[in-house]
């Protein structure tokens, strides 16, 4: 049985890269095991690793849930000066979605449900009756 799923992107500078991971996930790490490491719990059980170290190439996109991809690509685009990247859909996915890199290569992306009432009961399930 699979309790909890982590993930873990690398830097090439812990306080550069926890800086920037900051800014993209609106928050502080929720844990600093120790030096050269940070981890933010995106939804209970879902982890992202923040890791020094050398840098892997090909990985992701690691696509993060979110309730409105315009206003985040434009956020990003101004607060971490990533290049705007392109949203895609098709008729028989029932999302949208986009691709973007951090600054140390790593492939990362966000997706909306198109259909909100689908949105609000995953996230209902996930966080339970929280409305966003």
């Amino acid at each position: 049985m699979i309790l909890e799923i982590t993930t873990q992107v690398r830097v090439s500078s812990i306080n550069e890269g926890q800086k920037w991971y900051e800014t993209l996930l609106n928050k502080k790490p929720d844990i600093t095991p120790h030096e050269g490491f940070a981890e933010w719990e995106l939804i209970p059980g879902c982890w992202l690793q923040v890791a020094e170290g050398t840098l892997t190439e090909g990985n992701g996109p690691l696509r993060l849930g979110v309730t409105n991809i315009e206003a985040e690509r434009d956020r990003l685009v101004e607060e971490l000066k990533i290049d705007s990247f392109e949203i895609h859909s098709r008729p028989e996915v029932p999302v949208k979605w986009g691709t973007f890199t951090d600054p140390w290569g790593n492939r990362l992306g966000f997706f909306e449900y198109l259909d909100k009432r689908e949105e609000q009961e995953r996230i209902k399930t996930i966080l339970g009756t929280i409305e966003i």
